[in-house]
């Protein structure tokens, strides 16, 4: 039964071989570049058409605030007889005005600096998401990159195992090999292909991610990317990358808006006066006047009751956006050097994990061999097959971390390659 079986189980591992080598050669290994995938994720990103009906309403009330008048008109009537005191001699008035309520000294033109700095921090609140964006979109690709890595490593360890399990298994058959190590390939055959089910579970769980951010089933090519494009930015000085920052360019301009709504409190130091005109018609036994028409105008005292809260929030808005903008050059300068530290180890990490991938994997190719021909162990040679692949994952993953460095360093200049 079982000499039955041996033959139909190294068939079945030699098939399984066979399909894993087509689905690798099928699978698809290009894809959009990075600014493409980008411009796929700013297209269907729910934060940016929030933050563009926010700016287009900014500049609506930067137009609104253009008014010649601080509000609408108000509409006033009265009417009045002597029918209910029972006299009903025909006294009657009919009373009806209309009036505007007028801008104070200055409160327009800074009601409009207001809505215009409100509307240039949108602006830069946009450009601020498509940073966030581009981040988001290279740390998912690079996940998925290198989730697809270790498929790939786990496919060949697992070609690896099954290839020395069946040279075991037949070793065995023919009592050549002891049935431990038998059972120590057939072990280690089944370990890879644990690894192998996970890898592919990390990458469909990474692929699925990257695919609600691009709305596409794609995954962009970071490999392109290197020295040649740090090189040639154009902001290498940290000063110009820190200034050319946009969360440190929206602080500021929350700053602006802050200050210009400083400024809107004072000249809105008493409520708006109005003015307008009323008409009178009257209805009087025997009068020889029953029509009059004349101004009329309403003046608000200005009170500290109504003042001191107003301007205790316009100075706490000030010192609110000066702190943040503090905080955000700090943090941005933090960043920078973080960014460029992770460039520089990027860079030392994959050379010496490439010459690390290189030497082991001609370490296990040399022990295999020196197990085929009786001069090492079965458990030797598992052993160095896996740590080739590991050393050789790590050096694929560096070389994947090395790329998201260098667009990382391209995004924090102003560019998205």
């Amino acid at each position: 039964m079982h000499h039955t079986m041996r033959p139909f189980l190294f068939i079945a591992m030699a098939c399984a071989v066979a399909w894993v080598a087509s689905a690798r050669a099928q699978a698809p290994r290009s894809g959009p570049s990075f600014h493409e995938a980008v411009g796929m994720a700013w297209a269907i990103d729910p934060v940016r058409i929030e933050l563009q009906v926010g700016h287009h309403s900014a500049r609506a009330r930067v137009s609104a605030a253009g008014s010649w008048f601080a509000g609408g008109p108000t509409l006033s009537g009265e009417y009045m007889d002597d029918h209910m005191l029972g006299s009903n001699e025909g006294y009657t008035t009919y009373q009806g005005g209309v009036s505007v309520p007028l801008w104070l000294p200055g409160q327009g033109s800074a009601t409009q600096q207001v809505a215009s700095a409100e509307a240039a921090s949108l602006d830069e609140q946009l450009n601020v998401e498509h940073m966030a964006l581009s981040i988001r979109v290279l740390d998912a690709a690079a996940a998925s990159l290198i989730a697809r890595t270790r498929v790939d490593v786990a496919h060949a360890l697992y070609d690896a195992m099954t290839r020395m399990a069946a040279s075991a298994a037949h070793a065995v058959h023919g009592g050549e090999l002891a049935s431990t190590d038998g059972q120590m390939a057939q072990a280690a055959m089944e370990t890879a292909h644990n690894e192998l089910a996970l890898a592919q579970e990390e990458a469909e769980n990474a692929a699925a991610s990257l695919e609600a951010l691009l709305g596409r089933p794609v995954v962009p090519d970071l490999a392109r990317y290197g020295e040649g494009d740090v090189t040639h930015a154009r902001f290498i000085a940290p000063r110009d990358m820190e200034d050319n920052d946009p969360r440190i360019k929206v602080a500021h301009r929350n700053v602006e808006a802050a200050e210009a709504n400083m400024k809107l409190a004072r000249r809105s130091f008493m409520p708006n006066p109005e003015i307008g005109v009323d008409a009178i018609h009257e209805k009087q036994y025997g009068s020889p006047w029953d029509d009059r028409v004349g101004l009329n105008f309403s003046i608000p005292l200005p009170s500290e009751v109504r003042n001191t809260p107003i301007m205790s929030e316009a100075r706490n808005r000030l010192a609110s956006a000066t702190s943040q903008e503090t905080q955000a050059r700090r943090m941005v300068h933090l960043e920078m050097m973080r960014v460029r530290e992770r460039l520089i180890a990027a860079t030392t990490v994959r050379q010496a994990t490439r010459t690390a991938a290189d030497s082991m994997e001609r370490r296990a190719a040399a022990q295999e061999h020196a197990w085929r021909v009786g001069e090492a162990g079965l458990d030797t040679v598992i052993a160095a097959r896996q740590a080739a692949g590991g050393t050789r994952l790590a050096s694929a993953r560096a070389d994947v971390e090395w790329h998201v460095a260098s667009i990382r360093m391209l995004i924090a200049t102003g560019i998205v390659p």
